[in-house]
């Protein structure tokens, strides 16, 4: 009887073992694939950028992270990849609207401000998607850029796929902080929450 129990205990362990082993190892290749997909851009000409919102200071400047979304846009709009940007975010912590702030970091760079639609209720990923989805008539959208951290990016593609894009291509802001650990590790459970949503 005892070592009956042994064994059903050795069993049992070796089979939480091999689940853990392949969570690490699912874990594992997915950010890789997710690093590598959100660090390699993927240009073509688009009707539109989608520029995602985040954190603005308190003193009403856009975060490091946002500017750099925000330079990213500047960058490829000067390079004609759109020749329009829709600025998403909502209102934070900090009391300013992101939409707002990010339309006029983009003015000051010199995008028209006809060029620019803001989205001040992109209060997080799945609804930029859906809110852009709305805007496809009046802009006459079929085609996405979207712009964020790479980290960020798999997701908000899988996102924009899911409210009815086709044409979805991704530019990545180049910023790197410490933070980026956190992320990454919050976007793999975020992914998987986005693809059986």
């Amino acid at each position: 009887m005892l070592n009956q129990l042994k064994k059903f205990e050795q069993k049992h362990r070796r089979k939480w073992v091999l689940f853990i082993v392949l969570m690490i190892t699912w874990f594992a290749v997915h950010t890789v694939v997710m690093v590598i997909d959100g660090v390699t851009d993927d240009l073509e000409k688009s009707d539109v950028a989608v520029v995602l919102g985040n954190k603005v200071e308190r003193s009403g400047e856009p975060s490091d992270r946002l500017q750099a979304r925000l330079d990213k846009a500047v960058d490829l709009y000067e390079r004609g990849y759109f020749d329009h940007i829709i600025v998403s975010g909502g209102i934070g912590e900090e009391g300013f609207d992101e939409a707002d702030v990010m339309r006029a970091y983009l003015t000051e760079k010199e995008v028209p401000i006809e060029k620019v639609t803001t989205d001040s209720n992109g209060y997080n990923t799945y609804m930029t998607a859906e809110n852009t989805k709305s805007l496809q008539e009046d802009l006459d959208i079929d085609s996405v850029t979207v712009i964020s951290q790479y980290h960020h990016l798999t997701r908000t593609k899988l996102a924009f796929h899911k409210v009815g894009f086709d044409q979805v291509y991704s530019g990545h802001a180049e910023y790197v902080e410490l933070r980026d650990v956190y992320s990454v590790v919050r976007e793999f459970v975020a992914y998987y929450a986005y693809l059986f949503k």
